[in-house]
């Protein structure tokens, strides 16, 4: 290997380290101009999560390591975070590299430079050492720095780094770094050499692009001062996050052409945009790779088979889907998918525009490979994207409805408004096929229209179809005892396929489990798996995997239901190569569900984070859920404008979506309701109650909502409590119970016992109503259930105050605690419901001493059977048994 040499000259190209190097004189003042911190943008977005993220990352020793594509704010939010760490400019290092720096002996210097040694130590090295040793000997010299205090060292660009001598520098580097040094690393690629051993020595982390984008309430913030002067909409920036999500360049460049006042365009049409995803994005590309992107960006999703398979209709490869990623450009990889990848929508958008030649071949050859890989929706899709009329027709009879369920719909019902009418005219199964699709997507009417308009031949002839889809809208529009009787009746018809019995005894499932019904519900959710697994049908197995939990939600089974979400979750991430499925992102949505119920926010936040966005690309009812769960988490933290933030995008989705209003109505005015309450705006919460009162009265259960109506019942007893109106509070709980005949959702039967207890401390006093709440604890404790706690937080403030004290220790009192900011250190005798009289105290402080009942009555000169009446005052007012428990229980509340 060539010895270290401080004499390459400045402007040296690519060398490998077996070559001859160029040799000239090295100015090393002009490398070091090259070493300065960048400043952070003027306007820039405070991060602190992000920044906290960062600076914790950068630890002695270790290196941090930030992959993500052009464009990802990777420079300037590791410059923030270190800032936000507390290290100054003297303790930061910063190495811009570029193509120029693939000399070693150029490298090796710009580290020298960085780190402060002399220029001495060059020419103190012996004349044959190799780099490798060079770099060793530096390291030394920096490490024998007794004065020397801690920095951090922060190569910029490092997928410049080309030359296999420079690549084994860089990986010496991060191996042998000394105590006082830490190590960043940026790159658009990951890092050519193995990392797992630092990994493990907990010396090495990564931050990607994933964590470096916006998320959309972040997009909000970063345009909050253009949404005050009202020069964007709050649409304007929903749709804007969708494009982007969360790219942060594209944003911060479409933010700076609307200061200056430029004619608003759409985002990917936007100049400034435009020229930074062609030159900086895809610059160092060629016209073969660009091709190649260009024909990925057609498809949803891609993997190198399905691309290859296209092969024979394109003019060449110069690019794979898997060698695009590894160039670090703006593609994700779909988890738990195998190698299948999609491009961010913003460049995706773009680079279709204009149209590739071929396309119409491409979209047939992929809905033939789909086919033959009986993917039927996305054969189904692209024969329709080929505008292949005989091809969809062909694919609509052979495929079954039941392989929508759970499909991707959102591609579907783009498509539906281009369909030919006569397409549908042609083929009764292609307007069953398309009933099932808008029903999936909630447009239930649409859905019915569809079905209605067959004739009587077509309508005997499909009868077994046609029941199951209308059991499925019944079900969804929340009618759960026709929906059973549609779904019994589908099965009795018989003619069914597999696929549409798994369906219909899915439908059953949800209906029984919605009666109350659970252990039929079981039987139902138990043949619908079997079903499943007959018809190799992983899509429908989550789905059923996800009923059976509902089912356990229902019962209250929160920690059995989370290990079910879990399970069905492992079970599908281990099945590669193949689309999105709905059944999927339902147990992750749901998972999301319980972690809230058990008040895992954070944990439930990151679920919410990537099953949302896929519920969103999918056209998935369950981003309600999603949604739903997001205002929940703003109302319990207080941050009331956030959460009706969200209940405004919600209301703008199902909009959007053409989502028939029953279904989703009646949960944000609920949650309107309950934002309003939690302020004290009474008069609003009753009118949002108002609303709900034929959702009420009808006694709709949506699926994704089987608490609801129990849930609205509660939501009335709470104005009237907050109204003053007690006996009419009592009257309603009292016919809520009547109602469910004793068959009460788990959920809601633990918010009517903590509104009894609020009633009952109106009615008869705190005493009471604390022996009720403490019942309700005890059994919500055992599943960590604290989300009716949170609900109800207004409500119980004042009762758990009173009664905190008396709860029985543990994780779940602890966690009542932070909700209701309480402590149990700070317990006192206010806990108790009675008060310790003077007389009292005086006993029980003998008690405490050991002295016996006769003991203490010569002491106070009493009888023995006063102080025994006392005692058991005592006893009585701490709610204990024995004495013991007396002296215990007075010490915690600090009488003693």
């Amino acid at each position: 290997m060539k010895p270290f040499n401080d004499g390459c000259a400045a402007n040296d190209e690519f060398q490998s380290a077996n070559s001859g190097l160029q040799r000239g004189e090295l100015v090393r003042d002009l490398l070091r101009q090259r070493l300065i911190v960048p400043p952070v943008p003027e306007g820039a977005l405070s991060r602190p999560a992000l920044d906290r993220s960062i600076a914790e990352a950068v630890v002695a020793r270790g290196t941090l390591f930030v992959e993500a594509p052009c464009g990802y704010g990777k420079s300037h939010s590791v410059c923030a975070g270190l800032r936000a760490g507390g290290y100054d400019t003297d303790s930061l290092r910063w190495i811009p590299l570029n193509g120029q720096d693939n000399s070693p002996s150029r490298f090796l210097t710009l580290i020298s430079i960085a780190l402060d040694l002399p220029e001495a130590s060059d020419s103190n090295l012996q004349s044959g050492a190799s780099f490798s040793d060079a770099l060793a000997m530096m390291l030394v010299a920096l490490e024998r720095e007794a004065s020397a205090k801690r920095r951090v060292l922060v190569l910029d660009n490092v997928h410049n780094l080309g030359n296999p001598a420079v690549v084994a520098l860089l990986q010496q580097l991060v191996t042998e770094l000394p105590e006082q040094l830490s190590l960043v690393l940026m790159s658009r690629r990951a890092l050519p050499f193995e990392t797992h051993a630092l990994e493990l020595e907990n010396r090495f982390s990564r931050l990607g692009g994933e964590v470096l984008e916006f998320s959309r309430s972040e997009t909000f913030d970063f345009f909050s001062s253009l949404l005050e002067q009202n020069r964007l909409t709050s649409v304007a920036v929903d749709n804007l996050y969708d494009v982007t999500e969360g790219w942060p360049t594209p944003l911060a460049l479409y933010r700076r052409e609307i200061d200056r006042q430029a004619e608003l365009r759409p985002v990917q049409e936007t100049n400034s945009i435009e020229r930074f995803l062609k030159d900086s994005v895809l610059g160092n590309l060629t016209s073969a790779q660009r091709r190649s992107l260009r024909v990925m960006a057609e498809l949803e999703l891609c993997s190198d088979e399905l691309f290859s398979a296209l092969a024979p209709v394109m003019p060449d490869i110069g690019l794979m889907p898997s060698q695009a990623i590894e160039l670090g450009l703006p593609l994700r990889t779909m988890a738990g998918r195998g190698r299948w990848y999609r491009f961010n929508p913003l460049l995706q958008e773009w680079l279709r525009t204009p149209a590739l030649a071929g396309h119409t071949e491409r979209m047939t050859r992929a809905s033939y490979w789909f086919g033959e890989r009986e993917q039927i929706p996305e054969a189904l899709k692209y024969a329709l994207l080929a505008g292949d009329d005989e091809r969809v027709l062909e694919i609509a009879s052979e495929g079954s409805e039941a392989l929508l369920l759970g499909q991707d719909t959102a591609s579907l019902l783009k498509l539906r408004k281009s369909l030919p009418s006569q397409l549908l005219e042609r083929s009764a199964r292609l307007r069953i096929v398309y009933s099932w699709v808008h029903a999936i997507g909630g447009q239930f009417r649409q859905a019915r229209a569809l079905i209605d308009g067959l004739d009587s031949a077509e309508q005997e002839e499909h009868a077994a179809r046609i029941c199951a889809l209308k059991a499925f809208i019944l079900r969804g529009e929340g009618s759960v005892v026709p929906a059973l009787e549609m779904a019994d009746q589908a099965l009795t018809v018989g003619g069914l396929s597999t696929q549409g019995q798994l369906v219909t005894q899915m439908v059953r499932s949800s209906a029984l489990c919605a009666s109350g019904r659970f252990s039929e519900a079981r039987e139902a959710n138990r043949a619908a798996s079997r079903l499943a697994r007959e018809a190799g049908d992983s899509g429908s197995e989550a789905l059923a995997v996800y009923s059976h939990a509902r089912i356990e939600l229902g019962k209250g089974a929160l920690r059995y239901a989370e290990q079910l979400l879990r399970t069905g979750l492992d079970t599908a991430m281990h099945e590669l190569s193949r689309p999105a499925r709905i059944g999927e992102t339902r147990l992750q949505l749901n998972l999301g569900l319980v972690l809230w119920h058990q008040g895992r926010e954070r944990e439930a936040d990151r679920l919410l984070v990537t099953c949302g966005r896929h519920a969103e690309r999918t056209r998935d009812l369950g981003l309600l859920l999603a949604m739903t769960i997001r205002i929940l988490m703003c109302r319990a933290a207080g941050k009331f404008k956030d959460a009706f933030v969200w209940i405004g995008r919600a209301e703008r989705t199902m909009h959007a979506w053409q989502v028939d209003e029953a279904l989703f109505v009646p949960v944000l005015e609920a949650l309107k309701a309950s934002c309003w309450l939690a302020q004290n705006q009474v008069e609003s919460a009753a009118q949002a109650v108002a609303k709900l009162e034929p959702y009420r009265q009808a006694g709709c259960v949506p699926e994704l909502f089987p608490m609801m109506p129990g849930l609205l019942d509660c939501m009335q007893v709470r104005v009237e409590v907050a109204r003053g109106d007690v006996v009419r509070a009592r009257e309603t709980l009292q016919a809520i119970r009547a109602r469910f005949d004793g068959v009460i959702p788990w959920g809601v039967d633990l918010h009517i016992r903590l509104l009894d207890a609020v009633l009952v401390q109106e009615e008869k006093g705190a005493t009471a109503a604390q022996k009720i709440l403490v019942a309700a604890v005890a059994d919500a404790a055992r599943e960590h259930f604290i989300s009716p706690f949170a609900e109800l937080r207004s409500e119980l403030q004042p009762l758990m105050e009173k009664g905190f004290g008396q709860l029985a220790a543990g994780p779940f009192k602890e966690a009542l605690g932070r909700l209701f900011e309480l402590r149990v250190e700070s317990e006192s005798v206010d806990a108790l419901a009675e008060p310790i009289s003077d007389r009292e105290q005086g006993v029980l402080e003998l008690i405490a001493k050991g002295l016996s009942n006769q003991e203490i009555a010569d002491k106070l000169h009493i009888s023995l059977h006063t102080v025994k009446t006392h005692a058991r005052r005592i006893n009585a007012k701490l709610e204990v048994k024995s004495r013991t428990q007396a002296i215990v229980r007075a010490r915690e509340l600090g009488l003693l």
